[in-house]
């Protein structure tokens, strides 16, 4: 019976030295789209030099605040997801706990088998906090960390977008291009050295999301399924992230089997005092 057990914790120890590198991976990825597209809205202004493009620009910018407003507004978030982490090929089945308190912290549960929590995480839009419950230590980094991955700019608004389905502000912008086909919106362009298209279904939610970077072989795909209708909010009940990031590909599934918004949420993380930090 000890040597099972052994081995289970010896599995969930392999398993969390797993989970890091895709956690700050993916925010990676969706940080270094999010801070170019950002860098380029600040320099691209239209120009009104005719009262046809003027009339052009204000009807794109009626349905860019359209797509906006379509988006899921919120205060808090409380999900919990069955979760497939794919790194080359190597997979993983955890089950993800998320908290979110909207422009302030996004909290993380992770349990594994017999559901004992691997990891407990807290990100907000200055720190990042990351424990180890298996090997006692933990990790707390100011946010500029993954600004060494991802660039100077962060966005902290773009990782809520990922979790809760919403379309990636930095991508309604006035330079994108804007084509309707029946219920499907499709919103693209190429903004600094990046080609990114967001395909918005029914009531202009995000379906796909793809943004790429080739001269960096650097890419990212997220697709909403399943959306449902919870009160006065809407979501989608699956989420599928795909990253080709530093020549590792990653896929995060997401299955969401609970969620609640704006309720009264609490944000545990404290660190035990035994606990060794990670340099």
């Amino acid at each position: 019976m000890k040597e099972n057990t052994s081995n289970s914790f010896a599995g969930n120890r392999r398993l969390f030295n797993k989970i890091l590198p895709i956690i700050v991976a993916v925010c990676a990825a969706l940080l270094i789209f999010s801070c170019k597209t950002r860098k380029q809205l600040i320099s691209a202004r239209p120009v009104a030099d005719s009262t046809v493009k003027v009339k052009t620009i204000d009807l794109k910018a009626e349905r860019l605040n359209a797509i906006r407003a379509a988006q899921t507004n919120f205060n808090t978030f409380s999900g919990r997801a069955s979760t497939q982490l794919n790194l080359n090929g190597n997979k993983n089945n955890v089950t993800l706990n998320l908290r979110l308190q909207n422009g302030k912290k996004i909290w993380a549960s992770v349990t594994a088998i017999a559901g004992i929590e691997v990891a407990r995480a807290l990100v907000t839009p200055d720190s990042i906090f990351l424990i180890n419950r298996l090997q006692s230590v933990y990790f707390k980094k100011p946010f500029s960390y993954i600004n060494k991955l991802a660039g100077k700019q962060v966005n902290f608004k773009t990782l809520e977008s990922l979790f809760i389905g919403n379309a990636v502000p930095e991508l309604l912008n006035n330079s994108a291009s804007l084509q309707t086909i029946g219920d499907t919106v499709t919103v693209s362009g190429v903004t600094d050295s990046l080609v990114y298209k967001l395909i918005l279904g029914p009531g202009m939610r995000a379906v796909q999301t793809n943004i790429s970077n080739q001269s960096e072989s650097q890419s990212l795909q997220v697709t909403n399924n399943a959306v449902v209708q919870a009160v006065n909010h809407v979501m989608p009940t699956q989420i599928d992230i795909k990253t080709l990031v530093n020549g590792k590909k990653i896929q995060v599934n997401l299955h969401y089997t609970k969620f609640d918004f704006d309720q009264p949420l609490e944000f545990p993380f404290s660190i035990p005092a035994s606990y060794d930090e990670i340099p």
